[in-house]
């Protein structure tokens, strides 16, 4: 059975990156270091890698997008073009979370990923294969995460995920078990306004 012809985007961290995966298996990955300017270029970006596998938007079959945590606007940039390539075409469209994309990245064995999250902060999760969840994701005081880390374990600290391995993921996977939602994991700073804040004219 052939390969479907999968789309895969990343723009959770500091970088643009996009991975289409051909039918005879080969994935190709296009990479842009920018930490804005997503939506400038994405869709440039896209044709581009089509035109040099020689495919178009008529030959994809289903769209994989990192869902996070990363950043907000960068999150929503990805989801939206994801959504709207899979509205147009109705296509499967998958939400990877970004802890889960991280760790497919090492070829075999346990591995735990331990992001960053500033303020003291880290996100933890530990798979015990790639792609095979052992915890859920948790935000940890960092001092806390790095002492979870098991000896065994491959450590991964790179907010970069291997599109590569992720497209080939994404073409197998159960597009039912990962629904294209944004997973912030740390609650967002801004609250909205419950009646008892907003003022009542008089």
């Amino acid at each position: 059975m052939p390969t479907p012809i999968t789309l895969a985007i990343d723009t959770a961290a500091p970088r643009l990156q996009l991975a289409v995966l051909r039918a005879d298996g080969h994935a190709d990955v296009s990479i842009d270091d920018i930490a804005t300017g997503h939506a400038e270029i994405l869709f440039d970006r896209l044709a581009a890698l089509l035109a040099r596998n020689a495919l178009t938007h008529a030959n994809i079959a289903r769209i994989a997008v990192t869902t996070g945590p990363g950043s907000f606007t960068g999150l929503r940039i990805g989801l939206s073009a994801a959504r709207g390539l899979g509205l147009a075409r109705k296509l499967p469209v998958l939400g990877i979370p970004s802890l889960l994309a991280l760790s497919l990245g090492v070829p075999s064995g346990p591995v735990t990923v331990l992001l960053d999250a500033r303020r003291g902060e880290a996100y933890f999760q530990a798979f015990s294969a790639p792609g095979h969840a052992e915890t859920e994701p948790m935000l940890l005081p960092l001092d806390e995460a790095r002492d979870r880390v098991a000896s065994r374990t491959s450590l991964i600290e790179s907010p970069f995920v291997d599109l590569a391995a992720m497209v080939r993921f994404a073409a197998t996977a159960d597009a039912e078990k990962y629904p294209p939602h944004a997973a912030y994991i740390r609650d967002a700073d801004a609250k909205p306004q419950d009646a008892s804040r907003i003022p009542r004219r008089v």
